[in-house]
């Protein structure tokens, strides 16, 4: 397996990167990359958590954020996009089994970079998919991160009218031995590359143009529609959410962040889950789409006021931040 990082007009590849094969329990292998810190100290490392359908090349604007913040970071792709391994032929099925494959990901990056390469503290930023991961693994006692800090976390969707009849059917079709397809009238033609009036994910052209280009150059990375099966372990996964008493065991301190416009994932949701957390704050961020890290200035000056008062070293969230009650193709080689 042969690793790259791509650069495209307006997204360099930051400099000091280095590449990590990592090898999960099951025999895959993922794409990772680190890069230290660009200031004098080191004040820890971050852990870019992605969504799904996600990729490193994406991230650096956030890598070079976080690097002049005095973070090392470490990034990696999920089994199923970017540059890791494909568990299906079609390299643009975004497809697991189950989310508990996910599990051993985050295990293999813990125990193969983070442990042996990266200063600590450990910290994690988990967008969508990443943050349904990471809120579990807070609960189940495996997350590796002293904190985290969850972007538009996927306890719910809203962007199916009908999620249970969806349910239902997803279960079905997967029983019934079609798991590895695609979902009902989905295909292989990522939603990073669509037309940006209308979409999802950004009210930031520019942004949206530099990670459409990013996805053209990754080409599969950036993958398609889901299959089957893993909109079947979505809701799987999404359930136990609903369940008030779910978030009673987490005590890692948690910064959740809503958008406030997210047509993906649910923000009432989670900000009736937020509010259960025992050792959580959420702020909610007015006319943000899904993608608040791929956002406009204004709201990414926001965030970052956030996760400065967060991150390291006390759980205060700035007045400035907006604090809401939840109650109302040039490669790097290895």
């Amino acid at each position: 397996m042969t690793l790259t990082l791509l650069a495209t007009p307006g997204n360099p590849v930051p400099p000091g990167a280095t590449l990590v094969p990592v090898r999960t329990a099951d025999g895959l292998t993922l794409r990772a990359a680190t890069w230290p810190a660009t200031t004098r100290t080191t004040r820890g490392t971050v852990c870019l958590v992605q969504g799904r359908a996600e990729f490193i090349e994406k991230y650096y604007e956030t890598i070079g954020d976080l690097r002049r913040r005095g973070f090392a970071v470490v990034a990696f792709d999920w089994r199923g996009q970017g540059g890791s391994d494909r568990t299906v032929r079609d390299a643009h099925k975004g497809h697991v089994g189950d989310f508990g494959e996910y599990r051993l990901d985050l295990a293999a990056v813990e125990s193969g970079v983070l442990e042996p390469a990266m200063p600590r503290p450990f910290f994690g930023l988990a967008h969508s998919m990443g943050g349904a991961v990471c809120l579990t693994a807070a609960r189940e006692g495996w997350l590796p991160f002293e904190r985290l800090v969850t972007l538009a976390p996927m306890v719910a969707i809203c962007m199916i009218r009908r999620p249970r009849a969806a349910m239902r059917l997803a279960a079905f079709l997967n029983r019934l031995g079609g798991g590895r397809s695609y979902v009902p009238g989905g295909g292989p033609v990522s939603i990073a590359t669509k037309p940006f009036p209308g979409n999802r994910l950004t009210t930031d052209p520019e942004r949206y143009a530099r990670n459409a280009a990013a996805a053209l150059a990754v080409g599969a990375g950036a993958v398609g529609d889901p299959t089957v099966a893993w909109l079947a372990a979505a809701f799987r996964a999404m359930a136990p959410f609903e369940d008030p008493r779910w978030p009673a065991p987490i005590r890692v301190p948690v910064l959740v962040f809503a958008a406030g416009d997210d047509p993906v994932c649910s923000t009432p949701a989670i900000q009736r889950f937020a509010a259960r957390l025992k050792a959580g704050h959420t702020i909610t961020l007015p006319g943000a789409r899904h993608e608040i890290l791929m956002e406009r200035d204004t709201v990414r000056e926001e965030f970052w006021a956030a996760f400065d008062a967060f991150v390291p070293g006390t759980s205060a969230v700035p007045e400035s931040a907006s604090l809401q009650s939840t109650l109302s193709p040039t490669p790097v080689r290895a």
